[in-house]
């Protein structure tokens, strides 16, 4: 049996993690890099919806652990192949002197998605690094 591959991305923002963190829980500030809008409810169990140019991303956060970690379910609502809340994305800031380092991993992508994901986060996390800094 193979293991699955895990999607790993990472950033470095001129930023401290408290000031970075809310832009994964805050619904005004996701939308400044990650899509056109969100309803978000930060706590574990609680609604997590992201429309991303027309795309809807539908999950619920899993954890909740300000300001270093926060962990949710992601998946496409109408997608047969992506279903809402079937993969885990899970986000780790560390300080680094007055900056954060952002790490991302995104768990249980079939196969053929984890291409598109993976230059996709990059994008959204230089958007992040942009919005946040």
């Amino acid at each position: 049996m193979t293991v699955p591959e895990v999607l790993t991305a990472s950033i470095r923002i001129s930023a401290p993690p408290a000031e970075v963190f809310p832009y994964f829980t805050d619904p005004a500030l996701i939308v400044q890099w990650l899509g056109d809008w969100a309803d978000l409810e930060p706590e574990p169990g609680g609604g997590f919806a992201i429309d991303m140019r027309k795309t809807p991303i539908r999950g619920a956060y899993v954890a909740v652990e300000p300001p270093h970690r926060v962990v949710f379910t992601w998946g496409v609502a109408g997608r047969d192949s992506l279903p809402p809340g079937s993969t885990t994305v899970e986000v780790r800031l560390s300080a680094d002197g007055p900056d954060t380092v952002v790490e991302l991993f995104h768990y249980d992508l079939p196969d053929d998605q984890i291409d598109g994901h993976r230059s996709g986060w990059g994008e959204k996390l230089a958007a992040l690094a942009e919005a946040s800094a």
